[in-house]
């Protein structure tokens, strides 16, 4: 049985809004990186889905790509919209709720 082939986006630009697409009542994710250091990963949520509260064993940095999304880490409510980032740190419960359709970029660093 062959290899997986992994997807090979360097030394492309890309707009990472584009490598996702919005599905009703889902949430469709895309990996872009995954090293032993880190992983960079795209999703898309439909308006009023969303990640439940949970941990992660490392730190990881939301940016919000389109739309508005509400982001609560350890009982902290941030209100986000497209622009915003914010770092998530490990081992602090957090989720994810979309306010509105949104699309979010996630790095983790594997420290």
């Amino acid at each position: 049985m062959p290899e997986a082939r992994k997807e090979n986006l360097t030394e492309q630009v890309i707009d990472p809004r584009d490598l996702v697409a919005y599905q009703p009542g889902s949430i469709v994710s895309r990996m872009l990186v995954y090293t032993k250091s880190g992983t960079i990963t795209v999703f898309a949520f439909d308006a009023d889905e969303g990640l439940s509260e949970h941990t992660a064993p490392y730190d990881a940095i939301l940016q919000v790509l389109d739309g508005e999304a509400l982001i609560t880490i350890t009982g902290t409510e941030y209100p986000m919209k497209a622009g915003d980032l914010i770092i998530m740190p490990a081992n602090k419960p957090h989720a994810v709720h979309a306010v509105t359709r949104f699309k979010m970029m996630l790095t983790m660093i594997h420290a």
